[in-house]
């Protein structure tokens, strides 16, 4: 898939007069190259939970990959939605990210390969995996690896202060 151009508005309550809207380019581009990102999922008994992980943009998605006895690969299991958070921990300055969207198993090999690949062009031989049977192999066994496509995203832009929603997909 290629990176689809969503329609951008600006949410004027919460931005700065004269403010514009986050052109997506922008935003992809700080998916694409932030280090860390925050996990939302949510239990089986509607309680959220919230982890931090590594990930790859990779064909117009988010991806990341998990132990498959691990909580947000049990919550996944349970209810697919979920949101992917990065950003910058300051008030007056930078671009956070919202992506809100559905996990989906990624189990073809060819595709985790490509996968694997951006991990280990993004963060080093030190995330670098073998990929069989639908898995990336780990120490603990068969790791799962999740595609999210954006479906709503949102860009907080600090300092000259704009809330922009792009929404993907038909409107």
């Amino acid at each position: 898939m290629t990176d689809q151009e969503p329609v951008a508005e600006l949410d004027a309550r919460y931005s700065d007069d004269g403010a514009h809207p986050t052109e997506w380019p922008e935003a992809r581009d700080r998916l694409a190259a932030a280090e860390l990102y925050w996990l939302s999922t949510v239990r089986p008994d509607g309680r959220p939970h919230v982890t931090p992980l590594i990930a790859v943009w990779v064909a117009g998605a988010l991806h990341f990959c998990t132990g498959g006895d691990e909580r947000k690969a049990r919550n996944l299991a349970h209810n697919s939605h979920c949101v992917l958070t990065t950003g910058t921990n300051t008030l007056h300055a930078g671009l956070d990210v919202v992506v809100e969207g559905v996990a989906v198993r990624l189990a073809d090999d060819a595709a985790l390969r490509t996968v694997a690949d951006a991990y280990v062009a993004k963060y080093g031989d030190e995330w670098r995996f073998e990929v069989r049977d639908g898995y990336f192999l780990s120490s603990d066994g068969n790791d799962p690896v999740f595609r999210v496509e954006p479906v709503t995203a949102f860009g907080f832009r600090k300092g000259e202060y704009s809330q922009t929603r792009w929404r993907f997909g038909p409107s």
